[in-house]
């Protein structure tokens, strides 16, 4: 049996476990299939979906003294325009969204953001690895560097 996520949570700064209970009523709510269960070794509340005979790692929420991630171990493969999610350059697949003590929670924009990393768990490999190739590609053709040595 894994530690108990209020456990977990008990040394952290009030205003981070307020964070921490808010999203993990979040992705509850987008992601109602998903098992939470503390990862004491990566210091996560991690969230794995049931899908047929696999339970794929999908999200996570990693608490930490000065702010709060919510994060998602494909998330290079979410669809986001606004470039919202942080971790490019620094991580090669997963991507997470931030928020500091005293930060509103934007609800709709995160439920959405755990419903697709929820969608892309059960996905097949080769499905994300074409969804990976698909956004390469179209970044090569909007970097106006890729564009331009191309034209010469």
């Amino acid at each position: 049996m894994s530690l108990p996520p209020e456990m977990f949570l008990a040394g952290y700064p009030d205003p981070i476990i307020d964070l921490a209970e808010g999203l993990r009523a979040l992705v509850r709510q987008a992601a109602p299939r998903a098992i939470e269960a503390v990862r004491p070794g990566w210091r996560v509340i991690g969230y794995d979906l049931p899908i047929g005979r696999r339970t794929p790692f999908f999200a996570w929420i990693l608490p930490q003294a000065v702010h709060i991630h919510l994060g998602f171990p494909q998330g290079v493969l979410l669809d986001d325009p606004a470039g919202r999610l942080e971790g490019a350059g620094e991580t090669k697949l997963a991507r997470w969204l931030t928020l500091e003590p005293g930060d509103e929670i934007p609800v709709e924009r995160f439920a959405g953001y755990v419903r697709e990393a929820a969608r892309i768990a059960g996905l097949s490999r080769s499905e994300r690895e074409a969804i990976r190739h698909d956004r390469e590609a179209r970044s090569l053709l909007l970097d106006p560097q890729v564009s331009r040595s191309k034209s010469r």
